[in-house]
């Protein structure tokens, strides 16, 4: 009996006994596997330059096609859909990867001065590529010869000051509806249509206001501006139709009621709808949301034609759903109901037709709502801006920032949408880009002046160089970064021309010879002559960001002595020890 009970022990504990042998013997493999770290490559001095200046102008090299009225496209694959095809420089700069880590360094660092003069001007982002591979190509040569990098890097610096002060010099303050289309035209790569449309739409919308650029839905590129208040809401209920052809709430000299809490019982509007009852005048309600009671009252009151009224959603989410609510009550001179405020009526005491604002014309679409000749003051619609445009200065994000300018223009004037037409996709896609470098590069001039174009201010600033170059006190070495500075600066007329099919050197030596500022040659007709009078002119802005940042990289890009990396990772782990 002992014997059978140890036998059946032993074999109810069998399958664990295995399982664990089993376990044992993983854990035992896995510790005598040998594991290795991916590591570090390091590379010095020259050669760790040369990688890096490798991949700077394997990127510059697929950039620069684009420069110019007569660049090229370039096609990028994409991870999915159909290619794009670009005349922007960010966006193929931006798609430059290389397997070689080191190549991949320094295309990295030019890629940022792109997205930099991008964010900052808006345009001149292959112009910033183009400058900052020729200061770092000039820089590598110095070095190599023997020159101090951190002298060289003065050198530099020197002339960008010089540089900037010759571009200031040079700008000139933009006025005209004519020039404004100009600029557009040129960032545009010389396309007339969209230089006349973003002219156009400054017109109406003002040079502050809001230009938005959206795809459209034909084959022509159309303007379309939305004046007044409008915001991305439309009618709770169809019930409250007025025309039934357009499918629109149409009201002309209405009452607006303005409600930031959720509007569920007949209470709180009940006096609003007597009172407007007896005005015999609509009523638009924009609140938190309706329901319930009162939006059944609403509608059976709306049907049987005893009352004009429509009720719609209030725009946008938390903190800025209460702002937007705050901007419409001060548009249309109304109180704005809130629990927090103490401002909510509760029964027929506690309303005045005051509460009320007023509008000119209203006009509500089933995803969108239109607001004109709202009857608030304008003093406080104009100190409600200026605390908008203080904000706007204030603010850090981009998101946040460009959703303060939308409510700025509704509460100045309108907002003017650009709709790209195309036969496909992909020229759709192409179009926009040029039209959003386009849209930018006007507000750079706008907001900081203009300079001849095609390269002709940089060219023609390279020349106040010779100074420096010319002064005793300062060092040689340093001397030479002003050089390369000079020589880099005549690169964007050149391959402007080269772009066109024009022998660049001999276009940049006629232009030099000339020595008259603003002279230049257009690669867009083939003429030499007053760049400004032939409406060939960019944004002093722009210029401006391309020097600066292509230095900035360039310069340090030259001073580099060590190149770090992640050596690349071996396939499969190493064998287990014997």
């Amino acid at each position: 009996l002992k014997l059978q009970f140890l036998y059946l022990i032993a074999h109810l504990t069998r399958p664990h006994t295995r399982t664990m042998q089993k376990a044992t013997q993983q854990m035992l493999t896995r510790a005598g596997r040998r594991t290795y770290a991916t590591g570090k490559d390091i590379k010095h001095g020259i050669e760790a330059r040369q990688a890096m200046l490798d991949g700077v102008e394997k990127l510059t090299k697929a950039v620069v096609v684009t420069l110019g009225p007569k660049g090229r496209n370039v096609i990028i694959q994409q991870p999915y859909g159909a290619p794009k095809i670009t005349k922007d420089g960010v966006t193929v700069a931006k798609a430059v990867e290389f397997a070689d880590s080191f190549e991949n360094l320094g295309a990295q660092l030019v890629r940022q001065v792109a997205n930099t003069t991008n964010d900052m001007a808006g345009d001149g982002t292959t112009t910033s590529t183009l400058l900052s591979c020729a200061v770092f190509k000039e820089g590598f040569k110095a070095v190599a010869t023997g020159s101090n990098p951190m002298d060289l890097k003065r050198g530099m610096d020197l002339a960008v000051k010089e540089v900037l002060a010759s571009l200031a010099a040079q700008s000139r303050h933009i006025t005209t509806k004519e020039e404004i289309a100009q600029v557009a035209t040129i960032s545009a790569n010389g396309d007339v249509e969209i230089g006349q449309l973003i002219s156009n739409a400054m017109e109406k919308v003002g040079k502050e206001g809001v230009i938005t650029v959206a795809d459209g839905k034909t084959l022509d590129t159309e303007l379309e501006v939305v004046e007044g208040m409008s915001f991305e809401r439309g009618f709770i209920s169809p019930f409250f139709v007025t025309n039934t052809k357009t499918q629109r709430v149409e009201f002309e000299d209405a009452y607006v009621l303005v409600c930031k809490e959720k509007v569920s019982t007949i209470q709180t509007i009940l006096p609003a709808l007597n009172f407007i009852a007896q005005a015999n005048k609509p009523l638009l309600i924009v609140a938190d949301d309706v329901d319930g009671e009162a939006l059944t009252t609403m509608i059976y009151n709306k049907v049987n034609g005893k009352i004009k009224v429509a009720a719609v959603k209030a725009p946008g989410f938390g903190d800025n759903k209460t702002n937007t609510l705050q901007d419409i009550a001060i548009f249309t001179g109304a109180t704005m109901l809130s629990e927090d405020a103490g401002t909510m009526i509760k029964d027929q005491a506690d309303f005045s037709e005051a509460m009320l604002g007023t509008c000119k014309k209203v006009t509500v679409s089933k995803d969108s709502s239109i607001m004109l000749s709202g009857g608030g003051s304008l003093e406080g619609i104009q100190e409600r801006c200026d605390l908008l445009k203080e904000l706007i200065d204030a603010e850090a994000s981009d998101y946040s920032r460009e959703k303060l300018q939308e409510r700025l223009a509704k509460l100045g004037g309108g907002v003017a949408v650009i709709k790209t037409g195309g036969a496909s996709e992909v020229e759709v896609s192409e179009k926009k880009d040029r039209i959003t470098d386009a849209l930018n590069a006007t507000r750079a001039a706008v907001a900081e002046g203009i300079v001849a174009g095609g390269g002709s201010a940089l060219l023609y600033a390279s020349k106040s160089l010779q100074k420096l170059i010319d002064d005793p006190s300062i060092i040689p070495d340093q001397k030479v970064g002003v050089r390369l500075m000079a020589n880099a600066l005549r690169l964007p007329v050149r391959t402007i021309s080269e772009n066109a099919g024009v022998e660049g050197a001999v276009v940049v030596e006629k232009v030099l010879d000339e020595n008259k500022e603003g002279f230049g040659y257009n690669a867009q007709t083939g003429v030499y002559g007053d760049m400004f009078k032939q409406g060939v002119i960019d944004p002093t802005k722009v210029v401006r960001c391309c020097i600066v940042d292509a230095a900035s990289v360039a310069s340090l890009l030259t001073t580099t002595e060590a190149a770090i990396c992640d050596m690349p990772k071996a396939d499969g782990g190493a064998a287990a020890m014997g």
